[in-house]
């Protein structure tokens, strides 16, 4: 059976955006519109019906990050992903700590920015999961309830702080966790200023649970905005050598 076709609002006030995005989203299957400042995307959610949005950071007007704010008041789990530029990370971290679901960074392929939409109603559409179900992404499974984490059906020994840390990011496996967010869920609203105290564990962690360290697969740095674990297309994406295609996720800290 055919799933239905995924409907993207586009909010842009660059005509090139629309321009490069709608005849390759349409090829693929995507129903588009487009509109190009944030009051006119509040609009349009409220006239019709959006599987997800691509939102620019930067429109005049309403701006990006107020019109991302007010989506959220009334579609909750709309996804929303943020079109951003390369060297603005504080919005992309501002964006994220919001609700959006992700980012992408201009200029982008087309093949990236179909694999994260997709991904992101993936999630949406996926049914809900008890909070101490076992999560099983590739050769590792961890078990909230039992406090065990295996790989390849070897246990391995985690402290509680590296446990929390990889439930915090295998349970939004696909999405990028903020620094701030991740040291808030983990360690309290003390501790979210503490970036490098928090890279110390993910070395360690790394050590433990990826087959080469200096080149991860599972635990990704989205470089200056926070960390993420790969989910299964990600997985199969890198075992099909075109990893590279993410321009966010990276191995370094």
């Amino acid at each position: 059976m055919n799933q239905p076709a995924i409907r993207v609002l586009v909010a842009d006030d660059e005509p090139a955006i629309h321009r490069a995005l709608r005849p390759p989203l349409v090829e693929l299957g995507f129903q588009v519109a487009g509109v190009s400042r944030g009051e006119e995307a509040l609009h349009a959610l409220r006239a019709g019906v959006y599987d997800a949005v691509l939102l620019d950071i930067n429109m005049p007007g309403l701006g990006g990050i107020e019109t991302l704010r007010r989506i959220r008041a009334i579609a909750p789990k709309l996804p929303i992903l943020m079109l951003t530029v390369r060297d603005r990370e504080e919005d992309k971290v501002e964006a994220l700590d919001l609700g959006a679901d992700d980012y992408v960074t201009k200029p982008f392929s087309t093949r990236e920015l179909v694999a994260r939409i997709r991904a992101a109603v993936r999630r949406v559409r996926a049914p809900e999961r008890p909070e101490d179900a076992p999560i099983e992404i590739g050769e590792i499974r961890l078990d909230p309830a039992k406090h065990i984490f295996t790989k390849r059906g070897e246990a391995i020994h985690l402290t509680r702080k590296e446990f929390d840390i990889l439930h915090c990011l295998m349970s939004r496996a696909g999405r990028v966790i903020t620094y701030a967010k991740l040291l808030t869920a983990v360690w309290g609203a003390d501790y979210r200023e503490e970036v490098e105290y928090l890279r110390t564990f993910v070395r360690q962690l790394r050590k433990k649970i990826e087959d080469d360290p200096a080149h991860p697969v599972y635990l990704l740095t989205d470089v200056y905005v926070g960390y993420r674990f790969a989910d299964a297309q990600m997985l199969q994406e890198e075992a099909n050598g075109s990893g590279g295609e993410d321009a966010g996720a990276q191995g370094g800290l």
